[in-house]
């Protein structure tokens, strides 16, 4: 058997996987919300304690945030994450660490057609690197290169890249975020987080009115979550701009992301909110900003671009790692 988890700014999943003779199978799951926690070997331990497991030899956890020789200061957790720590405290022989969105590529070359929703065809089964992209507390990116042979899965922090706007209303945001935040990334816009920014800022400047019930709503549960629910039904009016304009500049950086890795073998959308507004990508927001590119316009139509609906994707993914890890030491042998 082995352990895997997800570490997110908002919720942790962690998970008992059978040993992999009948492929990716979860024995028992477990969903906390991160931030009742003071650290994430807390909630393994309480994991293994509530069922009662008592031998685990390999494990792999992934969590947002960079990943340096099996150490993590999280982004968006006050969370400080070692492997060798973790496999202390918890008991366990051997752990991995890996970036959230590395292990979500690595799930990535185990998915059949069924798990994706194909927002572009392009050119379908061209050979060459692909690229993952995921919004959801934080903004992810990672790439897959591919070798002529295999695909290799990397991990990056290019959703702190600086956040470019396109016009002037983009530019009034660019702004309005810069005084509060200071530096200003694509993780500032594409995000959750981002899409109460987009909603806050148009009722601010004036283009949306503000309603005193909407707002006292928005005070009660997850503002970012309301914003999307409500937009999606096109209940209030400035829900359904922002989620509008939040479709657009995800596609724009899912875009930036394909020119920069080259991918023309794909650009994947994970993350916990793609699947969510899937209706509001679908009405092709999302594309146009994808296509948005000028002169390479023509090279991005040739790409395949399809959003994951698996939402076991990431402990797929660290499944997956540890299995490699295994078959390489068998090797060395």
């Amino acid at each position: 058997m082995y352990l895997v988890g997800d570490a997110g700014g908002t919720k942790t999943h962690i998970a008992l996987i059978d040993d992999g003779r009948k492929g990716f199978k979860i024995l028992s799951e477990k969903v906390v919300k991160s931030p009742d926690y003071s650290t994430l070997s807390m909630v393994i331990r309480e994991f293994l304690i509530e069922n009662n497991i008592k031998d685990i030899k390999q494990a792999c956890f992934d969590i947002a945030g960079p990943v340096k020789e099996g150490k993590c200061v999280a982004t968006n957790l006050p969370w400080v994450v070692d492997s060798k720590e973790l496999a202390k405290e918890c008991s366990i022989k051997e752990v991995y660490l890996l970036n959230d969105l590395e292990a979500s590529a690595y799930g990535t070359l185990h998915l059949t057609e069924s798990d994706f929703f194909t927002l572009h065809q392009g050119i379908p089964n061209q050979k060459g690197n692909k690229a993952l992209i995921a919004a959801g507390t934080g903004l992810g990116e990672a790439g897959l290169f591919f070798d002529g042979k295999n695909y290799r899965p990397f991990a990056t922090e290019g959703g702190h890249a600086d956040f470019a706007p396109h016009d002037e209303l983009e530019m009034k945001f660019f702004y309005y975020l810069q005084k509060k935040l200071g530096h200003v990334s694509f993780e500032r816009v594409v995000s959750g987080p981002g899409l109460y920014a987009m909603y806050r800022f148009l009722v601010d400047i004036k283009e949306e009115p503000y309603i005193e019930t909407f707002e006292q709503e928005l005070m009660k549960g997850d503002p970012s979550a309301i914003i999307a629910e409500r937009g999606l039904k096109n209940e209030v009016r400035g829900c359904s701009k922002a989620l509008e304009w939040f479709s657009t500049l995800y596609g724009a950086e899912a875009g930036n992301l394909a020119l920069k890795f080259l991918a023309i073998g794909g650009v994947y959308i994970a993350g916990g909110i793609a699947p969510k507004i899937l209706d509001k990508l679908k009405e092709g927001h999302f594309m146009r900003g994808f296509f948005d590119k000028g002169r390479f316009a023509t090279l991005l139509a040739t790409i395949p671009v399809k959003v994951i609906l698996n939402e076991n994707l990431p402990l797929l993914g660290c499944f997956v790692y540890i299995q490699k890890q295994i078959s390489q030491k068998i090797l060395e042998i």
